[in-house]
């Protein structure tokens, strides 16, 4: 059966890959996995017909014709247990490289996305600078004990997997700051992810999908000079 995913039909992220429906179509395409991708309006997202699927009104989703999934975590999970090229052969390789799944959405994006939150919804309080302090330091924490694991290796454990993929794809919304820069063997790491040729082909995709769900340029009513 073929692969259903759902995406924003006007992701706010300009088209920068930060929705997570970009991490699984970059596991797609790692294990080689066609698929089709369903735009969903924010309306559409809260409809009882897509919180069937996701009962929290997010994307992605995955439907295959067997299985339907929300999270994007899960949904990496699945493909990477169903197709090979993503977790290891050997057993406790590959129970390792799920830890590092788990990690990178339940330890390391949590503080990432504190951050964005207090940026979005608390700019303007009398609070926001020691708020993003605190954010940011605990963002620190985290980079450093990551940092530190990784040393000077490629990846996190040996050959690339779901965790890298994963981990790789939450430091991207660092991508830019300083907090990244602080640790240039996580900003190579970040690098070597995104040099990946199915990196690159996901996100191509998920560009020209952006680019085409934009609302269509107004034109302005044409006067009569006089």
């Amino acid at each position: 059966m073929s692969i259903t995913i759902t995406a924003f039909e006007r992701s706010p992220d300009g088209g920068k890959g930060m929705a997570r429906d970009m991490r699984v179509r970059w596991a797609l395409e790692e294990v080689g996995q066609p698929y089709e991708v369903r735009p969903v309006s924010f309306a559409a997202m809260k409809a009882p017909a897509h919180r069937r699927v996701q009962p929290f009104g997010q994307i992605p989703t995955f439907e295959d014709g067997e299985v339907a999934l929300f999270e994007s975590g899960a949904i990496v999970l699945h493909v990477a247990t169903c197709h090979p090229g993503l977790l290891p052969a050997d057993p406790a390789a590959r129970a390792r490289a799920i830890s590092w799944m788990f990690a990178a959405v339940g330890t390391v994006e949590p503080v990432i996305m504190d951050r964005e939150a207090a940026e979005y919804l608390e700019h303007e309080e009398p609070w926001f600078a020691p708020r993003l302090r605190a954010a940011e330091d605990r963002i620190r924490g985290r980079l450093t004990d990551l940092s530190r694991r990784l040393g000077d290796a490629d990846w996190l454990d040996g050959a690339f997997s779901a965790g890298d993929l994963m981990m790789a794809d939450v430091l991207r919304r660092l991508g830019g700051s300083a907090l990244l820069a602080e640790h240039p063997n996580l900003g190579a790491y970040v690098d070597r992810a995104e040099a990946r040729p199915a990196f690159r082909r996901a996100f191509d995709a998920q560009r020209a999908f952006f680019e085409a769900h934009q609302p269509a340029p107004q034109q302005l009513p044409r006067h009569r000079s006089g």
